[in-house]
């Protein structure tokens, strides 16, 4: 399969899930993900991107006024993005478009934010050097995902459930974003792993020029 090819069939994953997936997200947040979005947004500062949006579940958790820019791969997901922004005043700005290949010039932000997408993006390392490119230097990188627990029973689990969904949704449940964010030349600030180590929330710096 193509990158073109794989990018779509991720798109058409995500539009057919965009319906539902608030309902069917709700539990997950209350017990696997407990204070995630709101320990993102939290450290958010300047001008700010989220990368992979989706149905727009951080608007609520920024503070008052921020300066936020959202892209989304799914035109379904990014609908309900909209309105949940409307309903609540949020003059965000959101565009249709694809974490691999950031419609924005070079240090562009001061903050990019991704919340639970790194897991479903087809080639996390190019998404990433594109959130590194995008973001001044000094800027802040705050990423939450799932990843492979630290406890060897749920981290069978976890591979096992990726056999069906990494060919249905291209979802991983074992990636990492640890590796991936150092390699991207990116300097670790914070770093916690909670849920049986199934959790990582990261906030990480571009390093400064010169």
């Amino acid at each position: 399969m193509s990158e073109a090819e794989e990018t779509a069939k991720v798109r058409r994953v995500w539009d057919r899930q965009a319906p539902e997936y608030d309902r069917q997200i709700q539990l997950l947040e209350r017990i696997w993900f407990t204070g995630g979005r709101e320990w993102l947004t939290s450290r958010a500062r300047g001008r700010v991107l989220e990368v992979a949006i989706g149905t727009g579940r951080n608007l609520p958790h920024y503070a008052p006024g921020t300066d936020l820019t959202g892209v989304e791969l799914s035109p379904a997901m990014l609908a309900v993005a909209r309105r949940r922004a409307l309903s609540l005043g949020c003059a965000a700005e959101l565009h249709e478009g694809d974490a691999e290949q950031l419609d924005f010039g070079g240090g562009t932000f001061d903050t990019v934010v991704c919340a639970l997408s790194l897991c479903a993006i087809p080639r996390p390392a190019a998404a990433l050097a594109e959130m590194h490119r995008v973001l001044r230097p000094g800027g802040r990188l705050l990423l939450l995902d799932h990843v492979g627990s630290t406890w060897p029973p749920i981290y069978a689990a976890q591979w096992l459930l990726e056999r069906f969904t990494i060919r249905s949704a291209g979802e991983h449940f074992t990636r990492r974003s640890l590796p991936l964010v150092r390699a991207a030349g990116f300097e670790i600030v914070e770093h916690e792993r909670r849920k049986a180590g199934s959790i990582e929330r990261l906030h990480a710096r571009k390093p400064p020029a010169g």
